[in-house]
């Protein structure tokens, strides 16, 4: 099992403010785990943070974005990080009223209702490999970091 992350490794990660993330926990839309106080945050829970901050930059309402979380737990019966993760491709289309999830080149599912103006497409799978590729990179730069100081004590 991957090493829970902290909300400060979210904030770094994802751009989210402190706020926004416990009033995110408070609200119900991404809800760690706990330790004591502090919040510990799972892979899926990243991941969903970093593809609902995207949705948010593109000029979705919370609330809406709640409607698609929820809409892709209850139609996949899966997580969002779980949805996107493999090598099938889901976006999100819009005409900035109307959602559609994208499952297949062929198969388009209306998520809030039918449209017939031009679309925006937002990829979730590459906001969840977006995510994954920055904590190798942190964790990368973290190591050589951890060595670096190892070889300096024993050198002195």
């Amino acid at each position: 099992m991957q090493q829970p992350f902290t909300s400060r490794d979210v904030i770094s990660l994802t751009g989210i403010t402190p706020r926004q993330l416990q009033w995110w926990d408070e609200r119900g839309i991404v809800v760690p785990s706990r330790s004591g106080h502090r919040r510990l945050y799972s892979m899926e829970d990243l991941a969903e943070v970093a593809v609902i901050c995207e949705l948010r930059r593109k000029g979705f309402s919370l609330q809406r974005v709640r409607k698609v979380m929820r809409f892709l737990q209850h139609e996949f019966g899966k997580r969002l990080a779980e949805t996107v993760s493999g090598s099938s491709e889901y976006h999100l289309l819009t005409d900035g009223r109307t959602l559609y999830l994208e499952t297949s080149p062929r198969q388009i599912v209306d998520i809030l209702k039918n449209s017939r103006q031009p679309m925006l497409t937002i990829c979730l799978s590459d906001a969840v490999r977006q995510v994954r590729a920055e904590i190798r990179a942190k964790k990368g730069n973290g190591s050589a970091h951890s060595s670096r100081q190892r070889k300096i004590k024993q050198a002195s």
